[in-house]
């Protein structure tokens, strides 16, 4: 891949940020990318969303949020100001300077990544793609998907990336319902396929968020975003373990985390539950361990979480089980409440 650098494109799209003259395309208008769309829109630039769900753009083109952090009023205006518009149709996305892929990247039943979203998000911004154009992959995916799969499906003999294409990967941040830290006061790492993609890309992302981080590459960004849900998953998935343990012996969990939690430093409190949910914890980790077996690797801690957790449901049934025995009933014939059905409160 050629890595040619024109300062007359970059500086023009460059400046085009700066000024809030580029139209911004947003692919996939779901809790990631409606909170982007709003928050590029309301900074001044215009943005055209698009999204597959023709319920989701008739209800954004109406005024009506469907994402609990992003309130009817807070659209309304930016609706009002032709500032937000939503299409079923990614060929809108000819006029975008920048165009943000948001879309899912789920994993199958055998925990392999599963990327027919990214491609055919990619497919289309190909059909459409002009010199100048910035493109960002935000979607959690394994290392080296940028590079490997969405910068060859983009660049052509006329669009050479680093020269009149700049490509970059921004990892999603978003915390649903988190009422302290939104896109804005959220860092935002970025790692572009050139540097000049990196610029534009920080650029961009700069204009809406307080700190953006710069990394020396698309790979290195996507990693990044793995580290950060590996981490939890392998903690989570020790504390589910340390209840089982602490079950065995007669010790109450709870209390032995709230003690160890006076400790100022050396210990960051994790708790036991009943599974995993959401929509990064139970994927995202898998995409790292599926990447590390092409390289002849097995990711343990992370397989090791996994069973652990995936195994959390089960080992709550059998204790309903043995305390329905303990008063003479079965879980046939019994009525059982759940507290707590959501990921989050």
């Amino acid at each position: 891949m050629l890595q040619l650098t024109s300062l007359s494109t970059v500086d023009n799209l460059a400046n085009r940020i700066q000024d809030r003259t580029a139209k911004i395309g947003v692919m996939g208008l779901g809790y990631v990318g409606l909170p982007l769309a709003v928050a590029a829109a309301e900074e001044g630039f215009e943005v055209l969303g698009v999204d597959l769900s023709a319920e989701k753009v008739d209800m954004l083109n109406s005024g009506q949020s469907y994402v609990d952090d992003i309130p009817n009023h807070q659209i309304i205006p930016l609706i009002e100001d032709r500032k937000l518009k939503a299409f079923s149709d990614a060929g809108i996305l000819a006029e975008a300077d920048v165009v943000v892929i948001c879309v899912p990247t789920p994993v199958n039943k055998t925990h392999d990544p599963d990327l027919s979203y990214i491609i055919s998000a990619t497919d289309a911004i190909a059909e459409i793609a002009h010199p100048g154009m910035l493109v960002i992959l935000e979607s959690t995916t394994y290392p080296g998907t940028t590079l490997e799969v969405v910068a060859p499906r983009l660049e052509t003999d006329e669009l050479i990336v680093g020269m009149n294409l700049f490509i970059a990967f921004s990892p999603e941040r978003i915390d649903p319902g988190n009422p302290h830290y939104g896109i804005r006061n959220t860092p935002k790492v970025v790692g572009g396929i050139s540097p000049e993609c990196t610029r534009v890309a920080a650029d961009f992302y700069g204009s809406f968020v307080e700190m953006v981080k710069q990394v020396s590459s698309t790979t290195t960004a996507e990693t990044v975003k793995l580290l950060e849900n590996t981490y939890r998953l392998v903690n989570i998935g020790f504390a589910n373990e340390f209840a089982i343990m602490c079950d065995k012996m007669g010790i109450d969990v709870w209390e032995v985390i709230e003690a160890a939690s006076t400790k100022p430093f050396g210990f960051t409190p994790f708790y036991p539950g009943p599974g995993l949910g959401g929509h990064c914890i139970p994927v995202d980790p898998h995409y790292l361990s599926w990447k590390l077996k092409t390289l002849n690797y097995q990711a343990r801690f992370i397989e090791v979480a996994s069973d652990i957790n995936i195994g959390m449901p089960q080992y709550v049934i059998n204790k309903v089980a043995d305390a329905l025995n303990d008063v003479c009933k079965s879980i046939r014939g019994s009525n059982i409440a759940v507290l707590g059905v959501a990921y989050k409160p």
